[in-house]
């Protein structure tokens, strides 16, 4: 039994897709001493963890867009792919609420981290050749995240609903 439950932990190495069909055997099968739960239990949070970043970055690209077009529009043909960029990451978000209702308060816990994610996409958007002369007519210089808001300046409504170009 132990040399099985060793194989089992050498193939989560060497081929992943056959040792999730070898767990999924034993778990079917209700052999619950051979499964490798070390490993199972690590990818179930991986699991959830992968659909957390994935909401704080969707949330972190609404951010960035909704900051730039208050703050950095300077002309009125600007920021047309921002509303793009931010309705789509919308969608994106609707979806994931819709298959994991749960996943919606962490959501609004995790906005200080998808802030400061929006703050160092917007400090490299600025380094852009194309914004360098855009960060000298805002700041003077590169921005760094001192130039921003500490606290996310967002509501968790705000990321999802707020419509600044309406």
């Amino acid at each position: 039994m132990e040399t099985k439950i060793q194989n089992l932990k050498e193939l989560y190495e060497q081929d992943f897709y056959l040792w999730v069909q070898e767990n999924l055997k034993l778990l079917k099968n209700k052999e619950y001493d051979l499964v490798d739960w070390e490993n199972l239990l690590e990818e179930i949070e991986d699991m959830a963890r992968r659909e957390l970043r994935s909401l704080i970055s969707l949330m972190a690209v609404i951010m960035e867009h909704l900051y730039k077009w208050e703050n950095f529009r300077y002309r009125e043909d600007v920021g047309h792919s921002w509303i793009s960029s931010i309705n789509n990451a919308r969608n994106e978000l609707d979806t994931i609420f819709e298959t994991y209702p749960s996943i919606r308060k962490k959501s609004v816990e995790e906005l200080p981290t998808a802030w400061r994610i929006a703050v160092k996409r917007l400090i490299k958007w600025f380094k852009e050749p194309q914004n360098q002369n855009l960060a000298k007519k805002y700041f003077g210089r590169f921005p760094t995240e001192k130039d921003f808001p500490q606290e996310c300046p967002y509501t968790f409504e705000q990321v999802m609903e707020y419509e600044p170009w309406v």
